[in-house]
């Protein structure tokens, strides 16, 4: 190799692909060992039940009821500190106000917040709605990314920068920190957004202030729109789907990197710029984009929506891998633990039809009803099945994202403004109460090897 050579930074040469060879080699671990030594792929057994690696009090999935001794399939539910989350929702819902803020106190404090402390609470979090002088002039504008989730972990990391007590781990200092992140995290994903979308495609640059008195939900919108203008149902429902997203069990995997990263006793920075990059993957966080391009397809290649049949022929193409991205799958149908129904999706179904209606998209929401409809039965007729299947939040948080106009490139961002509420629970939970770093076992594979002197190796020939 001409160690003279310069190479583009995004080239891969032969030299690359060689050696990539090589590490595909060395990594390639044979899957029946799983089975000989009983280890767990992905921390699941075969019926998709995590493994038990810790204790939390935050939230709680449930997917299963006891009959008769045994445990079987059941609707799905979702709880925050004990509270059913269709309860929590049903609430705010009813006395026709926002309920990010409340829920955000629950979550973190294990407490439903009186009428006070709600006020004093969402005072406090307003008050963090503001970056650092030229923090978007220096930070966010400089060097966009095309990725949200990257342009969102780098300006959080840089917020290190601007902290004195940056490391102080202790928990008034982390909360403290926790609440700042809770609240600039909308402007950091939006801004950032703004940027590529002005530098890379020409559009005019926005940049909208927070309103103090405006909620969560509607300083999105505020932020995102040109003319900061939104309806009073498009808000609510944005609000909504903030509190669906904001934690699922603590099973999940940016949750996981959360505590991980966090029991080593790292900054909250470099732990939330963690769970970021866990979240941006495409098995996590960012299977509402694929639903909607799936959905896009569909309506191309399907002439008459109404059809069962015709629909039915599109998801059978799905699944043997015949159209769309031909990975064999009908996303937004299946989930890891819930089988009869996913309680997000169900909560968010109702308010979806009606936001449909308000955007004369009514033919588009019986489609997704269609295809919630006859997916199941088309997968189950095909496949093998542990368990029941049913749609997942993301069947619909697409459709909604679609509706509301927000560009694909912020779809996760969303996710992540929501579960920052999570991940900051969960972060203080396991600083109060775990005192131990994690540290997963690995059974070793690897013989032990006779050492061959430099001059006597053998040089692997280029593919």
């Amino acid at each position: 190799m001409d160690l003279q050579t310069t190479h583009n930074f995004s080239d891969i040469t032969q030299e690359i692909l060689h050696l990539s060879h090589l590490s595909e080699k060395a990594g390639t671990i044979d899957p029946d060992l799983y089975t000989q030594y009983d280890v767990k792929r992905g921390l699941r057994d075969l019926n998709g039940k995590g493994v038990l690696a810790g204790l939390t009090n935050i939230s709680d999935v449930r997917a299963t009821q006891m009959v008769d001794g045994k445990s079987v399939p059941a609707h799905g539910k979702l709880f925050y500190r004990g509270y059913n989350v269709e309860d929590l929702v049903r609430g705010f819902s009813a006395d026709n106000r926002f309920g990010f803020d409340e829920v955000t106190y629950l979550l973190l404090f294990d407490k439903l917040p009186s009428k006070e402390e709600l006020a004093s609470f969402s005072e406090l979090l307003s008050s963090y709605r503001s970056l650092p002088t030229s923090f978007v002039r220096d930070i966010i504008m400089k060097a966009p990314s095309k990725d949200m989730m990257n342009t969102l972990a780098r300006s959080v990391l840089t917020l290190y920068s601007y902290d004195d007590r940056a490391d102080d781990v202790s928990l008034p200092n982390v909360l403290r920190q926790c609440l700042q992140l809770i609240s600039l995290c909308p402007m950091l994903s939006i801004y950032g957004y703004q940027a590529y979308s002005h530098y890379h495609d020409g559009n005019s640059l926005y940049i909208h202030q927070p309103v103090h008195e405006l909620s969560m939900a509607e300083n999105i919108l505020h932020i995102l729109r040109p003319d900061s203008q939104y309806t009073p149902l498009e808000a609510r429902i944005l609000d909504i789907a903030l509190i669906l997203h904001m934690e699922h069990g603590g099973g999940n995997n940016s949750s996981f990197t959360t505590r991980v990263v966090t029991s080593s006793l790292s900054d909250t920075y470099s732990v939330i710029a963690a769970a970021i990059g866990s979240l941006k993957g495409p098995r996590h966080g960012g299977a509402n984009i694929k639903v909607v391009k799936m959905f896009e397809e569909l309506k191309k290649e399907v002439r008459d929506w109404t059809d069962d049949e015709e629909v039915s022929r599109y998801l059978h193409r799905l699944l043997n891998k015949d159209a769309f991205d031909h990975a064999g799958l009908i996303y937004g149908v299946g989930h890891a633990v819930y089988s009869k129904s996913d309680p997000r999706a169900v909560i968010f179904k109702g308010f979806v039809e009606r936001l449909s209606e308000e955007k004369g998209l009514h033919d588009e929401f019986e489609l997704y009803n269609r295809v919630e409809r006859l997916a199941p039965q088309v997968i189950s007729g095909q496949r093998q099945m542990y368990k029941g299947v049913s749609v997942n939040v993301d069947f619909y948080s697409g459709f909604v994202y679609n509706m509301l106009g927000l560009p694909l490139e912020l779809y996760t961002p969303i996710f992540a403004i929501a579960r920052m509420v999570g991940w900051s629970a969960h972060r203080m939970e396991e600083l109060a109460t775990n005192g131990k770093i994690i540290r997963p076992a690995y059974k070793t594979l690897c013989t032990d090897k006779e050492y061959v002197e430099l001059a006597s190796r053998k040089t692997n020939t280029l593919l």
